[in-house]
Protein backbone atom coordinates (compact mmCIF):
# COMPACT_ATOMS: atom_id res chain seq x y z
CA UNK A 1 0.00 0.00 0.00
CA UNK A 2 1.49 3.45 -0.66
CA UNK A 3 0.09 6.93 0.80
CA UNK A 4 0.16 10.34 -0.85
CA UNK A 5 2.02 12.80 0.55
CA UNK A 6 2.03 16.66 -0.23
CA UNK A 7 5.69 18.46 -0.60
CA UNK A 8 4.93 22.62 -0.09
CA UNK A 9 7.56 24.81 -0.78
CA UNK A 10 9.38 25.57 2.47
CA UNK A 11 10.41 28.51 4.07
CA UNK A 12 13.51 29.27 2.74
CA UNK A 13 15.38 32.09 5.08
CA UNK A 14 14.44 34.51 7.39
CA UNK A 15 11.92 37.43 5.92
CA UNK A 16 11.06 35.28 2.49
CA UNK A 17 7.72 35.36 1.83
CA UNK A 18 7.90 32.70 -1.97
CA UNK A 19 9.88 31.97 -4.72
CA UNK A 20 9.76 31.80 -8.31
CA UNK A 21 10.09 28.05 -9.90
CA UNK A 22 13.35 28.23 -12.13
CA UNK A 23 13.43 24.81 -12.84
CA UNK A 24 11.95 21.56 -12.03
CA UNK A 25 14.43 18.98 -11.73
CA UNK A 26 12.00 15.91 -11.71
CA UNK A 27 8.56 14.81 -13.90
CA UNK A 28 5.56 13.06 -12.91
CA UNK A 29 6.50 9.60 -12.82
CA UNK A 30 10.18 10.06 -11.25
CA UNK A 31 11.34 8.20 -8.48
CA UNK A 32 13.08 10.17 -5.89
CA UNK A 33 14.96 9.60 -3.08
CA UNK A 34 14.97 11.67 0.03
CA UNK A 35 16.81 14.54 0.12
CA UNK A 36 17.29 15.03 -3.51
CA UNK A 37 17.01 18.11 -4.97
CA UNK A 38 13.68 18.24 -6.80
CA UNK A 39 13.56 21.95 -7.91
CA UNK A 40 15.53 24.96 -8.53
CA UNK A 41 13.90 28.03 -7.46
CA UNK A 42 14.73 31.86 -6.97
CA UNK A 43 14.36 33.89 -3.63
CA UNK A 44 14.60 37.40 -3.15
CA UNK A 45 18.41 36.18 -1.81
CA UNK A 46 19.51 33.58 -4.39
CA UNK A 47 19.38 30.54 -6.19
CA UNK A 48 18.54 26.97 -4.06
CA UNK A 49 18.04 23.89 -5.34
CA UNK A 50 14.97 22.16 -3.00
CA UNK A 51 15.15 19.33 -1.63
CA UNK A 52 12.05 16.81 -1.50
CA UNK A 53 12.22 15.39 2.65
CA UNK A 54 10.32 12.05 0.98
CA UNK A 55 11.16 8.73 -1.39
CA UNK A 56 8.72 7.61 -4.06
CA UNK A 57 7.40 7.99 -7.22
CA UNK A 58 6.03 11.92 -8.04
CA UNK A 59 2.31 11.80 -8.80
CA UNK A 60 1.74 15.58 -9.68
CA UNK A 61 3.73 18.90 -9.78
CA UNK A 62 2.57 22.47 -9.07
CA UNK A 63 3.49 25.60 -10.73
CA UNK A 64 5.40 26.53 -14.29
CA UNK A 65 8.49 27.14 -14.57
CA UNK A 66 8.95 31.12 -13.85
CA UNK A 67 5.99 30.90 -11.72
CA UNK A 68 6.15 32.53 -8.52
CA UNK A 69 4.72 30.52 -5.23
CA UNK A 70 4.37 31.54 -2.04
CA UNK A 71 5.91 29.60 0.68
CA UNK A 72 3.16 26.96 2.29
CA UNK A 73 2.05 26.20 -1.50
CA UNK A 74 2.27 22.82 -3.10
CA UNK A 75 5.12 22.08 -5.22
CA UNK A 76 4.78 18.45 -5.65
CA UNK A 77 2.70 15.16 -4.45
CA UNK A 78 4.95 11.73 -3.94
CA UNK A 79 3.53 8.44 -3.31
CA UNK A 80 5.77 6.78 -1.07
CA UNK A 81 5.35 3.48 0.66
CA UNK A 82 3.41 3.22 3.90
CA UNK A 83 4.94 2.76 7.29
CA UNK A 84 3.61 -0.23 7.83
CA UNK A 85 2.26 -3.55 6.24
CA UNK A 86 4.02 -2.92 3.25
CA UNK A 87 7.81 -3.61 1.35
CA UNK A 88 9.84 -0.76 0.48
CA UNK A 89 9.78 0.75 -2.78
CA UNK A 90 12.80 -0.57 -4.57
CA UNK A 91 15.12 0.25 -7.81
CA UNK A 92 16.41 -2.63 -9.04
CA UNK A 93 16.41 -6.13 -11.05
CA UNK A 94 13.94 -9.09 -9.88
CA UNK A 95 12.60 -7.33 -6.85
CA UNK A 96 9.10 -7.54 -6.64
CA UNK A 97 7.65 -5.14 -3.93
CA UNK A 98 3.89 -6.57 -4.71
CA UNK A 99 4.92 -9.76 -4.12
CA UNK A 100 6.04 -8.74 -0.50
CA UNK A 101 9.95 -9.41 -1.20
CA UNK A 102 12.77 -7.63 0.62
CA UNK A 103 15.92 -6.63 -0.35
CA UNK A 104 18.81 -9.44 -1.10
CA UNK A 105 21.69 -9.69 1.42
CA UNK A 106 25.14 -8.38 0.31
CA UNK A 107 25.18 -5.33 -2.47
CA UNK A 108 21.21 -6.37 -3.35
CA UNK A 109 18.37 -3.24 -4.71
CA UNK A 110 18.62 0.17 -2.44
CA UNK A 111 15.59 1.40 -0.62
CA UNK A 112 14.07 4.48 -1.49
CA UNK A 113 13.88 5.68 2.76
CA UNK A 114 10.30 7.48 3.13
CA UNK A 115 11.63 10.24 5.54
CA UNK A 116 13.86 12.96 5.58
CA UNK A 117 17.24 13.79 7.45
CA UNK A 118 17.53 16.80 5.92
CA UNK A 119 16.43 19.34 8.04
CA UNK A 120 15.55 22.47 5.83
CA UNK A 121 14.04 25.95 7.01
CA UNK A 122 10.35 25.77 7.12
CA UNK A 123 10.28 22.24 6.89
CA UNK A 124 12.25 18.22 8.47
CA UNK A 125 11.71 15.93 11.16
CA UNK A 126 12.91 15.15 14.70
CA UNK A 127 13.76 11.80 13.64
CA UNK A 128 16.94 10.66 13.22
CA UNK A 129 18.49 10.67 9.64
CA UNK A 130 17.80 7.07 7.85
CA UNK A 131 20.95 5.84 6.38
CA UNK A 132 20.43 6.63 2.83
CA UNK A 133 21.62 4.30 -0.02
CA UNK A 134 22.51 4.48 -3.74
CA UNK A 135 19.69 3.77 -5.87
CA UNK A 136 20.74 1.70 -9.38
CA UNK A 137 18.44 3.15 -12.06
CA UNK A 138 15.66 0.70 -13.12
CA UNK A 139 16.67 -0.18 -17.42
CA UNK A 140 13.75 -0.13 -19.97
CA UNK A 141 11.71 -3.00 -19.21
CA UNK A 142 8.11 -4.29 -20.65
CA UNK A 143 4.96 -4.36 -18.39
CA UNK A 144 5.71 -7.59 -16.89
CA UNK A 145 9.72 -6.72 -15.93
CA UNK A 146 11.19 -4.95 -13.21
CA UNK A 147 9.87 -1.18 -13.74
CA UNK A 148 6.44 -2.89 -13.35
CA UNK A 149 7.16 -4.69 -10.05
CA UNK A 150 8.46 -1.15 -8.90
CA UNK A 151 5.24 0.58 -10.04
CA UNK A 152 2.97 -2.16 -8.21
CA UNK A 153 4.63 -1.77 -5.08
CA UNK A 154 3.99 1.44 -4.89
CA UNK A 155 0.56 1.15 -5.85
CA UNK A 156 -0.23 -2.45 -4.91
CA UNK A 157 -2.70 -2.42 -2.49
CA UNK A 158 -4.95 0.10 -2.35
CA UNK A 159 -8.47 -0.19 -3.77
CA UNK A 160 -10.10 1.79 -5.81
CA UNK A 161 -6.93 4.13 -6.44
CA UNK A 162 -4.01 5.29 -4.41
CA UNK A 163 -4.78 7.69 -1.35
CA UNK A 164 -5.57 11.32 -2.12
CA UNK A 165 -3.82 14.01 -0.59
CA UNK A 166 -4.52 15.77 2.66
CA UNK A 167 -5.08 18.96 0.50
CA UNK A 168 -7.79 20.04 -2.03
CA UNK A 169 -7.66 20.41 -5.51
CA UNK A 170 -4.91 21.95 -7.09
CA UNK A 171 -3.78 22.85 -10.39
CA UNK A 172 -0.85 20.71 -11.61
CA UNK A 173 1.76 21.56 -14.47
CA UNK A 174 2.41 18.57 -16.03
CA UNK A 175 0.10 17.44 -19.10
CA UNK A 176 -1.37 14.23 -18.07
CA UNK A 177 -1.79 14.77 -14.91
CA UNK A 178 -5.15 16.20 -14.00
CA UNK A 179 -6.36 19.28 -12.41
CA UNK A 180 -5.49 17.82 -8.48
CA UNK A 181 -4.13 15.09 -6.42
CA UNK A 182 -7.09 13.36 -6.26
CA UNK A 183 -7.40 13.34 -9.99
CA UNK A 184 -3.82 12.63 -10.60
CA UNK A 185 -4.09 9.37 -8.56
CA UNK A 186 -7.27 8.01 -9.57
CA UNK A 187 -8.12 5.27 -11.56
CA UNK A 188 -5.15 6.30 -14.08
CA UNK A 189 -2.82 6.72 -11.04
CA UNK A 190 -1.42 2.54 -12.29
CA UNK A 191 -0.73 3.45 -15.33
CA UNK A 192 1.41 6.94 -14.44
CA UNK A 193 3.47 4.68 -11.98
CA UNK A 194 4.05 2.09 -14.22
CA UNK A 195 6.16 3.97 -16.20
CA UNK A 196 7.83 5.17 -12.94
CA UNK A 197 11.34 5.87 -13.69
CA UNK A 198 14.39 7.57 -11.47
CA UNK A 199 15.76 10.49 -12.07
CA UNK A 200 19.10 11.47 -13.36
CA UNK A 201 21.49 13.17 -11.46
CA UNK A 202 20.61 17.53 -11.77
CA UNK A 203 23.60 17.75 -13.81
CA UNK A 204 22.68 15.29 -16.36
CA UNK A 205 21.45 15.67 -19.40
CA UNK A 206 19.41 13.20 -21.56
CA UNK A 207 22.78 13.60 -24.38
CA UNK A 208 24.93 12.53 -21.29
CA UNK A 209 26.42 14.15 -18.19
CA UNK A 210 27.32 17.89 -18.78
CA UNK A 211 29.96 19.82 -16.86
CA UNK A 212 28.43 22.46 -15.28
CA UNK A 213 28.26 23.35 -11.15
CA UNK A 214 27.40 26.93 -10.87
CA UNK A 215 23.08 27.58 -10.84
CA UNK A 216 24.44 30.67 -12.23
CA UNK A 217 25.85 29.27 -15.70
CA UNK A 218 22.74 27.14 -15.74
CA UNK A 219 20.61 30.48 -15.67
CA UNK A 220 22.65 32.38 -18.54
CA UNK A 221 22.80 29.23 -21.09
CA UNK A 222 19.05 29.37 -20.60
CA UNK A 223 18.24 33.05 -20.52
CA UNK A 224 20.40 33.02 -23.92
CA UNK A 225 18.80 29.63 -25.14
CA UNK A 226 22.38 27.86 -25.45
CA UNK A 227 22.54 24.29 -24.82
CA UNK A 228 25.18 22.86 -22.35
CA UNK A 229 26.02 19.98 -24.00
CA UNK A 230 27.18 21.61 -27.36
CA UNK A 231 29.51 24.01 -25.76
CA UNK A 232 33.36 23.09 -24.33
CA UNK A 233 34.39 24.03 -21.27
CA UNK A 234 37.65 25.75 -20.32
CA UNK A 235 37.70 25.10 -16.38
CA UNK A 236 39.34 22.07 -15.06
CA UNK A 237 38.33 18.57 -16.90
CA UNK A 238 36.19 20.57 -18.90
CA UNK A 239 34.04 22.15 -16.27
CA UNK A 240 31.77 24.80 -18.29
CA UNK A 241 32.18 28.58 -16.57
CA UNK A 242 30.23 31.45 -16.89
CA UNK A 243 32.89 32.94 -19.49
CA UNK A 244 32.32 30.33 -21.65
CA UNK A 245 28.57 30.78 -21.39
CA UNK A 246 29.13 34.37 -22.47
CA UNK A 247 31.31 33.65 -24.83
CA UNK A 248 28.58 31.59 -27.17
CA UNK A 249 25.74 34.01 -26.03
CA UNK A 250 28.07 36.79 -27.78
CA UNK A 251 29.04 34.84 -30.64
CA UNK A 252 25.20 33.98 -31.45
CA UNK A 253 24.32 37.69 -31.01
CA UNK A 254 26.58 38.66 -33.65
CA UNK A 255 25.47 35.72 -36.28
CA UNK A 256 21.84 36.73 -35.21
CA UNK A 257 22.88 40.25 -36.01
CA UNK A 258 24.62 39.27 -39.40
CA UNK A 259 21.54 37.68 -40.48
CA UNK A 260 19.43 40.19 -39.55
CA UNK A 261 21.30 42.94 -41.50
CA UNK A 262 21.54 40.78 -44.52
CA UNK A 263 17.43 40.23 -44.24
CA UNK A 264 16.65 43.91 -43.40
CA UNK A 265 19.20 45.60 -45.91
CA UNK A 266 16.84 45.05 -49.40
CA UNK A 267 13.92 45.41 -47.12
CA UNK A 268 14.63 48.58 -46.13
CA UNK A 269 13.37 50.71 -49.47
CA UNK A 270 9.93 49.58 -49.51
CA UNK A 271 9.41 49.28 -45.72
CA UNK A 272 6.86 51.92 -46.49
CA UNK A 273 4.58 54.62 -43.95
CA UNK A 274 2.61 51.88 -42.66
CA UNK A 275 5.96 50.21 -41.41
CA UNK A 276 7.94 53.08 -40.03
CA UNK A 277 4.63 53.76 -38.00
CA UNK A 278 4.34 50.36 -37.02
CA UNK A 279 8.52 50.81 -35.90
CA UNK A 280 7.67 54.08 -33.71
CA UNK A 281 4.99 52.26 -31.52
CA UNK A 282 7.38 49.38 -30.66
CA UNK A 283 10.03 51.91 -30.00
CA UNK A 284 7.04 54.18 -28.01
CA UNK A 285 6.16 51.03 -26.24
CA UNK A 286 9.62 50.51 -24.56
CA UNK A 287 10.98 47.10 -23.01
CA UNK A 288 8.85 45.84 -20.04
CA UNK A 289 10.40 44.10 -16.87
CA UNK A 290 8.87 42.55 -14.40
CA UNK A 291 10.00 42.95 -11.00
CA UNK A 292 11.10 40.02 -9.62
CA UNK A 293 14.41 38.42 -7.74
CA UNK A 294 17.03 40.61 -6.38
CA UNK A 295 15.52 43.53 -7.85
CA UNK A 296 11.84 42.92 -6.39
CA UNK A 297 13.10 42.21 -2.34
CA UNK A 298 10.39 42.97 -0.09
CA UNK A 299 12.43 43.81 2.58
CA UNK A 300 13.66 47.42 0.82
CA UNK A 301 10.11 47.81 0.19
CA UNK A 302 9.04 46.71 3.77
CA UNK A 303 12.13 48.87 5.79
CA UNK A 304 10.60 52.04 3.89
CA UNK A 305 7.15 51.55 5.46
CA UNK A 306 7.91 50.67 8.68
CA UNK A 307 11.28 52.02 9.72
CA UNK A 308 11.66 55.87 10.66
CA UNK A 309 14.90 55.90 9.66
CA UNK A 310 17.68 58.84 9.92
CA UNK A 311 20.82 59.63 8.77
CA UNK A 312 24.15 61.18 9.81
CA UNK A 313 27.25 61.84 8.10
CA UNK A 314 30.79 62.98 8.60
CA UNK A 315 33.46 63.63 6.51
CA UNK A 316 37.31 62.37 7.36
CA UNK A 317 40.76 61.98 6.63
CA UNK A 318 41.68 58.74 5.11
CA UNK A 319 45.05 59.61 4.87
CA UNK A 320 46.68 57.40 7.75
CA UNK A 321 44.38 54.68 7.10
CA UNK A 322 45.61 53.94 3.73
CA UNK A 323 49.38 54.82 4.97
CA UNK A 324 48.49 51.74 7.54
CA UNK A 325 46.70 49.73 5.22
CA UNK A 326 49.83 49.66 2.87
CA UNK A 327 51.90 48.54 5.65
CA UNK A 328 49.75 45.93 6.85
CA UNK A 329 50.20 44.35 3.34
CA UNK A 330 53.69 44.97 3.15
CA UNK A 331 54.17 42.72 6.33
CA UNK A 332 51.58 39.81 5.45
CA UNK A 333 48.84 38.34 3.48
CA UNK A 334 46.68 41.12 1.73
CA UNK A 335 44.01 43.48 3.25
CA UNK A 336 41.34 44.39 1.48
CA UNK A 337 40.00 48.23 2.99
CA UNK A 338 36.54 46.94 3.35
CA UNK A 339 37.42 44.16 6.09
CA UNK A 340 39.33 47.49 7.71
CA UNK A 341 35.95 48.89 7.86
CA UNK A 342 34.54 45.86 8.99
CA UNK A 343 36.91 45.42 11.75
CA UNK A 344 36.19 49.62 12.69
CA UNK A 345 32.32 48.20 12.84
CA UNK A 346 32.83 45.52 15.33
CA UNK A 347 34.92 47.82 17.60
CA UNK A 348 32.35 50.77 17.32
CA UNK A 349 29.53 48.22 17.94
CA UNK A 350 30.98 46.89 21.27
CA UNK A 351 31.04 50.59 22.35
CA UNK A 352 27.94 51.09 20.92
CA UNK A 353 25.55 47.65 21.09
CA UNK A 354 22.32 49.22 21.04
CA UNK A 355 22.84 49.51 16.97
CA UNK A 356 23.77 46.03 16.90
CA UNK A 357 19.84 44.60 17.09
CA UNK A 358 16.69 43.66 14.99
CA UNK A 359 13.40 45.15 15.31
CA UNK A 360 10.62 43.09 14.68
CA UNK A 361 7.43 43.22 15.36
CA UNK A 362 7.09 46.28 17.74
CA UNK A 363 10.12 44.24 20.00
CA UNK A 364 13.63 45.43 19.86
CA UNK A 365 16.34 42.56 20.27
CA UNK A 366 19.94 43.30 21.00
CA UNK A 367 22.39 40.76 19.71
CA UNK A 368 24.96 39.42 21.67
CA UNK A 369 27.17 38.16 18.68
CA UNK A 370 27.56 40.37 15.80
CA UNK A 371 27.07 39.14 12.02
CA UNK A 372 28.27 41.38 9.71
CA UNK A 373 26.22 41.84 6.38
CA UNK A 374 28.45 43.59 3.44
CA UNK A 375 26.98 44.81 -0.01
CA UNK A 376 27.68 43.01 -2.85
CA UNK A 377 27.26 44.07 -6.44
CA UNK A 378 26.75 40.69 -8.69
CA UNK A 379 25.24 40.65 -12.74
CA UNK A 380 22.08 39.22 -10.63
CA UNK A 381 21.59 42.58 -8.69
CA UNK A 382 22.60 43.53 -4.99
CA UNK A 383 23.24 40.93 -2.50
CA UNK A 384 24.12 41.28 1.34
CA UNK A 385 26.10 38.00 2.50
CA UNK A 386 26.91 38.20 6.00
CA UNK A 387 29.86 36.82 8.18
CA UNK A 388 29.03 35.06 11.26
CA UNK A 389 30.58 35.97 14.26
CA UNK A 390 32.56 39.12 12.90
CA UNK A 391 33.17 39.79 16.79
CA UNK A 392 35.60 37.16 16.80
CA UNK A 393 37.40 37.44 13.62
CA UNK A 394 40.87 39.93 13.48
CA UNK A 395 41.09 41.87 10.36
CA UNK A 396 43.07 39.02 7.95
CA UNK A 397 40.12 36.58 9.25
CA UNK A 398 37.34 39.30 7.93
CA UNK A 399 39.39 39.80 4.91
CA UNK A 400 39.24 36.32 3.97
CA UNK A 401 35.71 35.24 4.62
CA UNK A 402 34.72 38.34 2.69
CA UNK A 403 36.64 37.17 -0.34
CA UNK A 404 34.79 34.18 -0.31
CA UNK A 405 31.76 35.42 0.27
CA UNK A 406 31.94 37.88 -2.28
CA UNK A 407 33.27 35.01 -5.37
CA UNK A 408 30.43 32.98 -3.99
CA UNK A 409 27.93 35.76 -4.65
CA UNK A 410 29.35 36.28 -8.11
CA UNK A 411 29.37 32.60 -8.86
CA UNK A 412 25.73 32.12 -7.62
CA UNK A 413 26.92 29.88 -4.91
CA UNK A 414 25.55 31.40 -2.25
CA UNK A 415 22.72 29.67 0.12
CA UNK A 416 20.48 31.25 2.36
CA UNK A 417 22.44 30.44 5.22
CA UNK A 418 24.84 32.94 3.58
CA UNK A 419 22.22 35.65 3.04
CA UNK A 420 20.67 35.52 6.80
CA UNK A 421 20.68 36.40 10.24
CA UNK A 422 22.70 39.68 9.74
CA UNK A 423 22.43 42.00 12.82
CA UNK A 424 24.32 44.98 11.44
CA UNK A 425 25.70 46.05 7.83
CA UNK A 426 28.16 47.77 6.03
CA UNK A 427 27.88 48.87 2.63
CA UNK A 428 31.00 50.78 0.33
CA UNK A 429 29.19 52.18 -2.25
CA UNK A 430 32.76 54.06 -3.12
CA UNK A 431 33.27 51.37 -5.58
CA UNK A 432 30.73 52.98 -7.69
CA UNK A 433 32.77 56.64 -7.66
CA UNK A 434 30.18 58.43 -5.40
CA UNK A 435 30.78 60.39 -2.29
CA UNK A 436 27.82 59.57 -0.48
CA UNK A 437 24.31 57.69 0.08
CA UNK A 438 21.43 57.33 2.39
CA UNK A 439 21.40 53.15 2.05
CA UNK A 440 17.81 51.64 2.67
CA UNK A 441 18.28 49.82 6.36
CA UNK A 442 18.04 45.52 5.75
CA UNK A 443 14.73 45.07 7.52
CA UNK A 444 15.05 43.88 10.52
CA UNK A 445 18.22 45.16 11.08
CA UNK A 446 18.61 48.88 13.13
CA UNK A 447 21.47 50.30 11.12
CA UNK A 448 23.63 50.42 8.19
CA UNK A 449 27.22 52.21 7.69
CA UNK A 450 27.99 53.54 4.00
CA UNK A 451 31.34 54.15 2.88
CA UNK A 452 31.59 56.77 0.01
CA UNK A 453 34.69 56.62 -2.10
CA UNK A 454 38.33 58.29 -0.95
CA UNK A 455 39.08 60.98 -3.16
CA UNK A 456 42.27 63.76 -3.12
CA UNK A 457 40.44 66.85 -1.51
CA UNK A 458 41.74 69.98 0.25
CA UNK A 459 41.97 69.41 3.93
CA UNK A 460 43.25 71.50 6.89
CA UNK A 461 45.64 69.15 8.50
CA UNK A 462 47.97 70.33 11.76
CA UNK A 463 46.68 73.97 10.95
CA UNK A 464 47.79 73.86 7.31
CA UNK A 465 45.62 73.65 4.16
CA UNK A 466 47.16 70.23 2.53
CA UNK A 467 45.99 67.94 -0.14
CA UNK A 468 44.38 64.45 2.05
CA UNK A 469 42.56 61.63 0.84
CA UNK A 470 39.38 62.68 2.53
CA UNK A 471 35.81 59.79 2.81
CA UNK A 472 32.66 60.91 3.25
CA UNK A 473 30.93 58.43 5.72
CA UNK A 474 27.04 57.96 6.81
CA UNK A 475 24.74 56.21 9.29
CA UNK A 476 21.13 55.43 8.98
CA UNK A 477 19.60 54.19 11.53
CA UNK A 478 16.43 53.03 13.12
CA UNK A 479 15.28 55.90 15.40
CA UNK A 480 12.93 53.36 17.48
CA UNK A 481 16.62 52.06 18.92
CA UNK A 482 18.44 54.93 19.47
CA UNK A 483 18.48 58.58 19.97
CA UNK A 484 20.94 61.23 17.62
CA UNK A 485 23.23 61.06 20.47
CA UNK A 486 24.04 57.53 20.17
CA UNK A 487 24.50 57.22 16.85
CA UNK A 488 26.30 60.06 16.38
CA UNK A 489 29.11 59.03 19.08
CA UNK A 490 29.01 55.35 17.07
CA UNK A 491 29.88 57.63 13.92
CA UNK A 492 32.37 59.77 15.29
CA UNK A 493 34.48 56.86 16.40
CA UNK A 494 34.27 54.90 13.09
CA UNK A 495 35.18 58.68 11.94
CA UNK A 496 37.93 58.85 14.53
CA UNK A 497 39.55 55.05 13.80
CA UNK A 498 39.92 55.80 10.21
CA UNK A 499 41.57 59.25 11.11
CA UNK A 500 43.93 57.70 13.59
CA UNK A 501 43.97 54.45 12.82
CA UNK A 502 46.14 53.71 16.21
CA UNK A 503 42.34 54.83 18.01
CA UNK A 504 41.62 51.03 17.39
CA UNK A 505 43.95 49.40 19.08
CA UNK A 506 42.56 50.61 22.36
CA UNK A 507 39.67 48.27 22.09
CA UNK A 508 41.95 45.09 20.89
Amino acid sequence: MAEVREFTLPDLGEGLTGAEIVRWLVEVGDVVAVDQPVVEVETAKAMVDVPCPYGGVVTARFGEEGTELPVGAPLLTVAVPAAEGAAPLVAGDGASAAGGGSPTAGGGPAAVDGGSGNVLVGYGTSAPAARRRRVRPVPPTTASGPGQDLADGIAGGSAGGAPTSARGPATASSPGTGNSPNDANSAGAGRSLAGARPVPPATASAAGPVAVISPLVRRLAREHGLDLRELRGSGPDGLILRADVEEAARAAQHAQDAQVAQVAEPARPSQGAAGAGRAAARAADGQRVVVRGVRGAEKLARSRREIPDATCWVDADATELLAARAAMNTAGPKISLLAIMARICTAALARHPELNATVSEGEITRCADIHLGFAAQTDRGLVVPVVRDAHARDTAGLSAEMTRLTEAARSGALTPADLTGGTFTLNNYGVFGVDGSTPIINHPEAAMLGVGRIAAKPWVHQDQLAIRQVVQLSLTFDHRVCDGGTAGGFLRYVADCVEHPAVLLRSL
